[in-house]
C-alpha cells in the first residue's frame, strides 16, 4: 500500500500528534540537559565536601601515623565526625604504610591490623565514587611525607540525599513536560479543528460539486475580507459563479444545437410528409371519380393507410426526438428505428448505404431523449462527412453491464481537434464540430458514459460510446452485425 496509515489520518489529527512529538523530542533533551547539569553540580559539590574533609584529615594524622599511634588517629576521627557533620561521613578508615588499618571510625567492622575492605570503599581514589544501589560515595588520600607514602585514608559518605534529590527532579521534568505536553496536544488539536473547519466547508462544498451544481458558500460563513479563509472562499464561490454561467451557456449552447438540427432536418421532414400528401390527395381524387368500385375503394384505402401511418411515423419520431418527455424513459428498440427513420432524408440526399446493426429486446436503463440525440448528432456529422454514395453503419451492443453504440463512416476520418473536442479540451471548432460534437461530448457524460474515437474499418471515423448501466435481471440484448 502505497499511501501509509499516517498520511491517510486528518490534519487535526495529524498537527496535535506532531505537536505532541516535538513536545515529547523537547522534553526529553531538555530533561536530559537540565539531570546532566544537576549531576554534575551535585558531583562538584560531592568532591569540594570530600576535599574539605580529606584535607583537614590529612594534616591532623601525619605525625599519629608516621607514630602508628592508633588511639590518637581514632580521637581525630571521632572529633572530625562531629566537626564535618554537613559531610555526613558513613565509614572512615585509616591504613599505615602497610595498608593495613591503623584506626577507623567503627572499629568493629574494621579492626587495627586487618585488611582493608573490598570493592568501592577499599578503592584509594582523589574522586568521589558513587555507588547508587548503596546510596554511598567513595573517596580516598594517599598520605605522603616528604615523597615518601606513609598511609592512606578511605572514606565513605552519605549520598543518599543527593540520589534523592536528582530522583525527585527527575520525576519532576517527567510530570511536568508530560502535562505540558498533553496540554499542547490538546491546545494544538483545537486550534487545528479550528483553522481546518473552513477547509472542512470547503471540502463539502467541492464533493457536493462533483454530483451537481457547485453551490457558493453563504456570505455569513465567509470570513473578513483580508483573512486566508476569507479570500479563499470568495475565489471559490467566484468559481461556482463561473461554473454555474458555463452550465448556462452549455445548456443554450446545446438548445440552440437541437434547434439547428430540427433546421437541417426541417426540408427533409418536408419531403417525408410532402410525398404522402400528395398520394393521398391523389387517392381522394381517384375516389371521387371511381368511388362506387370496390376495387378502387379497396386499394385507395390501403394507399390512404399506408400514406397516413408513414406521416404519423414522421411526426411521431420527430417529436420523441426534439420535445423532451416529462419523466426521463428507458432506451427500446423503437427509439432506435426512429433514429433510422429521422435521418432517411439525409441518407436519401447523398445516396449513403445507410446500415443499423444490433437489436435490443426490452428496456435499457438509459436516458432516451439524451442517447437519442447522442445518436442522431453522431450519424448526422457521419452522413455530412461521406462523399455521395458513401456508407454509414450504426451498430448497438447491450449486455448486463454496459451498451456501446458505434458510428463507423467512409469519410475522411476525423480531423485531429475532432479527439480533443470528443474528449472536451477543445472548442468545438473543427470541420465535423459543426453539428455539436462539444455538445455530444457534454451529454456522453452527462449520462455517465465515455467516448473514444479511431479508424473505422470502413475507411473513416469510428466514433464509439460506452454508458454503463445499472444491474438489470431481466435486461438480454444481442448484436446482430
Amino acid at each position: 500500500m502505497r499511501i501509509s496509515a499516517g498520511r491517510a489520518l486528518p490534519l487535526a489529527v495529524k498537527i496535535p500528534l506532531l505537536v505532541a512529538c516535538l513536545m515529547v523530542a523537547v522534553g526529553v533533551v531538555a530533561s536530559e540537559r537540565v539531570l546532566a547539569r544537576l549531576q554534575e553540580a551535585q558531583e562538584r559539590q560531592l568532591a569540594d565536601l570530600k576535599d574539605a574533609y580529606l584535607d583537614g584529615l590529612s594534616s591532623s594524622l601525619v605525625d599519629p601515623v608516621l607514630r602508628a599511634d592508633p588511639w590518637e588517629v581514632f580521637d581525630i576521627l571521632d572529633r572530625a565526625s562531629g566537626l564535618y557533620a554537613a559531610v555526613r561521613p558513613l565509614d572512615t578508615i585509616v591504613l599505615d604504610g602497610a595498608g593495613k588499618v591503623l584506626a577507623a571510625s567503627d572499629p568493629r567492622r574494621h579492626p587495627i591490623g586487618s585488611d582493608p575492605p573490598r570493592g568501592p570503599a577499599g578503592a584509594a581514589v582523589d574522586d568521589a565514587l558513587v555507588d547508587e544501589e548503596s546510596g554511598r560515595a567513595y573517596a580516598g588520600r594517599v598520605l605522603v611525607v616528604e615523597g615518601r607514602e606513609v598511609g592512606s585514608i578511605l572514606v565513605a559518605i552519605d549520598a543518599a540525599p543527593i540520589l534523592e534529590e536528582r530522583r525527585q527532579v527527575m520525576w519532576t521534568l517527567l510530570v511536568s513536560n508530560g502535562a505540558v505536553t498533553l496540554g499542547a496536544a490538546a491546545l494544538g488539536w483545537f486550534a487545528v479543528r479550528r483553522m481546518v473547519s473552513p477547509l472542512n466547508i470547503l471540502n463539502g462544498r467541492l464533493e457536493r460539486a462533483l454530483d451537481g451544481r457547485a453551490e457558493p458558500i453563504p456570505d455569513e460563513d465567509i470570513a473578513g475580507a483580508n483573512t486566508e479563509t476569507g479570500r479563499l472562499f470568495r475565489s471559490y464561490n467566484a468559481l461556482a459563479r463561473g461554473l454555474a454561467e458555463r452550465d448556462a451557456l452549455l445548456a443554450k449552447a446545446a438548445e440552440e444545437e437541437r434547434l439547428a438540427s430540427l433546421g437541417r432536418l426541417a426540408s427533409g421532414m418536408a419531403h417525408e410528409i410532402n410525398n404522402p400528401l400528395g398520394g393521398l390527395f391523389n387517392a381522394l381524387d381517384t375516389l371521387k371519380v371511381h368511388g362506387e368500385r370496390e376495387d378502387v375503394r379497396r386499394s385507395t384505402i390501403d394507399l390512404l393507410d399506408r400514406g397516413l401511418r408513414g406521416i404519423r411515423d414522421v411526426v411521431r419520431s420527430t417529436l420523441a426526438t426534439w420535445r423532451a418527455d416529462r419523466e426521463p424513459r428507458a432506451f427500446r428498440q423503437a427509439d432506435l428505428d426512429d433514429l433510422a427513420l429521422l435521418i432517411r432524408p439525409e441518407v436519401a440526399r447523398k445516396a449513403v448505404d445507410l446500415e443499423v446493426a444490433g437489436r435490443l429486446e426490452g428496456e435499457v436503463p438509459v436516458d432516451a431523449i439524451r442517447l437519442r440525440q447522442v445518436l442522431l448528432n453522431l450519424a448526422l456529422n457521419a452522413c455530412r462527412a461521406v462523399p455521395e454514395g458513401g456508407a454509414v453503419r450504426i451498430s448497438l451492443v447491450a449486455d448486463r453491464d454496459a451498451l456501446a453504440a458505434t458510428v463507423d463512416d467512409s469519410g475522411p476520418g476525423l480531423p485531429e481537434e475532432a479527439d480533443r473536442i470528443l474528449a472536451g479540451t477543445a472548442g468545438a471548432g473543427a470541420d465535423r464540430g459543426g453539428l455539436g460534437l462539444a455538445i455530444t461530448s457534454r451529454m456522453i457524460r452527462d449520462l455517465g458514459g465515455t467516448v473514444t474515437a479511431g479508424r473505422s474499418p470502413l475507411g473513416g471515423a469510428s466514433i464509439r460510446v460506452t454508458i454503463p448501466l445499472r444491474h438489470r435481471p431481466d435486461l438480454e440484448a444481442r448484436d446482430v452485425a
